[in-house]
């Protein structure tokens, strides 16, 4: 048993605009779900926290599209999320809102410490103004043409085609995204800008040294950012909706009464306000896993996000937490995804492309998209959803690996053996060459979850399966029983063994499937962690580790297999299909 670790894992919090596409789920919450999975079936002490991202532009786009006030509108959607994460198996130990009073009042006293600090000053800015809408446009609420790549739908913010950062002023033929006039004029208006100018040095060497356990993706990021050179980043918006600007004494700030904090200043403080609501309704103790002088200096902090939020997570966040001059815990282990890409473009909630969360769970269960998105996760690069390759990943992998793996050992040994582990024989050399195959490929599953690694570990976990496979025919149980039953219950003993490790090491992946297995053959929920072991014969053991006798009942069929006829009918409601 290695020993226990105490993990606080987040993942970058999904916006409130509606149910979240399967690229979203995949670059963040999905693998984040995975790794804290195996971290439990590790033993060691896990915490994981995410929450709904509430405020900024789109939620107020969102909300007067609906009709709805932009409260009913979050709160309605919360559900929503909430749900869809539950149907996909998202283990959170806390879903938060950055709505909630605990992430106004943090981030108001973090505002406040940054301003004691010097880190914070207001400054007149020259920002959008419609004219027609009579109001001062936030970044997100001005559209127009990227001065860098052309793009013309580019947002005030960022250019989703190029991703650059931008300033609204500098967007050539902007317009309102609100009534889509182009009565605009640019007037100054107060705003109080984050001096991340100051901190350059001290995020670099940040970077340096807690980018060793991040992935190169991750750390090319920030050093593209830092190379750049960091610039003071106004950190207020002209919105209703949001944290309110205060004084320090809590009193509206003058002249910011009808400005809030920029929905990117607040939205990560949400994973510790979202882990400070957790502790309040658990009882549990919020401050060792985020202040170092309570004990986060022992809690090991990894974060998941697309890289779209990169940037924000090793620079912006950094500066707020570490210029703050609080004792609070950074992260240490930083991974970063790359895309999910539909049919020759990204999936995208604004234009609705792709297969959303909701909608794929009314296609199949959360297993199948959860074994596909992590078998084919975007971590060296991009990776294409194809439904071609969905139906693929599912009939081999899952169908005709695993699945006929389980039913055929689970299925003859109820036939030939009276559903109960065969006590008899003596193992051979193909139990040998079978647990060589578990003391070379568990280990190195380990390692590749450890390293998080996840289309690695799934490749793995599949090699793992089917090695079991191979074993059946090496050790052909069924021939050997009309001659020599002693030999047949050595391989159905092992191959339920076998049945049960398969079913461990699909925890983290297919929870449900695994669940299924593991309750089929009576495994209780304590013997259900990550096979371990330093030395052959721990790996030996393992093909005879339930006790002989022991009764099993065969689980119903685990998966079934994607018809063409589904493929074609799914391309036809959703896109996509052969180019």
């Amino acid at each position: 048993m290695t020993q226990q670790r105490r993990i606080l894992i987040t993942s970058a919090l999904p916006y409130i605009n509606g149910v979240k596409h399967l690229g979203n789920l995949a670059g963040s919450m999905l693998p984040a779900d995975v790794y804290a999975r195996v971290m439990r079936l590790q033993g060691h002490d896990v915490t994981y926290i995410c929450a709904t991202d509430e405020h900024g532009t789109p939620a107020e786009l969102a909300a007067q599209a609906t009709g709805q006030s932009v409260q009913a509108y979050c709160d309605e959607q919360y559900e929503v999320q909430r749900k869809a994460g539950e149907g996909f198996n998202l283990s959170f130990d806390w879903f938060g809102r950055t709505s909630r009073p605990a992430n106004h009042t943090l981030t108001q006293h973090l505002a406040q410490q940054l301003e004691k600090n010097g880190l914070i000053e207001v400054r007149t800015s020259k920002q959008v103004y419609a004219v027609d809408d009579g109001r001062f446009l936030p970044d997100r609420y001005v559209e127009g043409t990227c001065p860098h790549c052309g793009y013309e739908k580019a947002r005030g913010d960022q250019c989703d085609n190029c991703g650059r950062l931008l300033d609204p002023v500098d967007l050539i033929n902007p317009y309102s995204a609100v009534s889509g006039s182009r009565n605009i004029e640019i007037r100054d208006t107060d705003h109080l800008y984050l001096l991340q100018t100051g901190m350059q040095d001290r995020i670099r060497d940040w970077v340096n040294a807690k980018g060793k356990n991040w992935p190169s993706l991750a750390v090319s990021i920030a050093n593209k950012w830092l190379d750049e050179g960091l610039i003071a980043r106004s950190i207020s918006r002209d919105l209703s909706w949001g944290v309110k600007v205060t004084d320090a004494d809590g009193n509206p700030r003058p002249g910011f009464e009808n400005k809030v904090f920029y929905v990117w200043f607040d939205a990560p403080i949400g994973y510790i306000s979202a882990t400070q609501e957790w502790a309040e309704a658990t009882g549990n103790d919020w401050e060792k896993l985020w202040l170092t002088d309570k004990g986060a200096d022992q809690t090991e902090y990894v974060q998941f996000m697309g890289k779209d939020n990169v940037a924000f997570h090793t620079v912006s966040f950094p500066v707020t937490l570490l210029g703050s001059g609080e004792p609070w815990k950074t992260v240490d282990k930083l991974k970063a995804f790359n895309w999910v890409t539909w049919y020759g473009g990204k999936f995208s909630t604004s234009q609705k492309r792709g297969v959303f969360m909701d909608q794929a769970l009314s296609l199949l269960p959360s297993d199948y998209w959860r074994w596909y998105l992590i078998s084919n996760a975007p971590e060296g690069s991009d990776a294409a959803f194809t439904w071609e390759g969905f139906q693929a990943a599912v009939n081999s992998d899952l169908a005709n690996v695993l699945g006929n793996f389980i039913n055929r050992i689970t299925k003859y040994c109820a036939s030939k053996f009276e559903g109960k582990i065969p006590e008899t024989g003596t193992s051979g050399d193909a139990e040998a060459w079978m647990a060589n195959e578990l003391a070379e490929r568990l280990p190195r599953l380990i390692e590749f979850y450890e390293a998080m690694e996840f289309r690695k570990a799934a490749a793995e976990t599949r090699a793992i399966w089917a090695a079991g496979n191979e074993y059946l025919t090496k050790a052909e149980p069924w021939v050997k029983y009309k001659n020599d039953v002693d030999g047949a219950a050595v391989g159905v003993r092992a191959g339920i063994n076998l049945a049960a490790i398969f079913g461990i090491i699909a925890q983290p992946i297919i929870p449900d499937a695994a669940k299924k297995i593991l309750d089929a053959l009576g495994i209780p929920e304590e013997n259900r962690k990550m096979p371990a072991g330093s030395k052959p014969e721990d790996f030996a053991a393992l093909l005879d580790a339930i006790p002989r006798g022991h009764a099993i009942s065969p689980p119903d069929v685990l998966f079934q297999k994607i018809e063409d006829s589904q493929v074609e009918e799914w391309t036809a409601q959703f896109g996509g299909g052969k180019e």
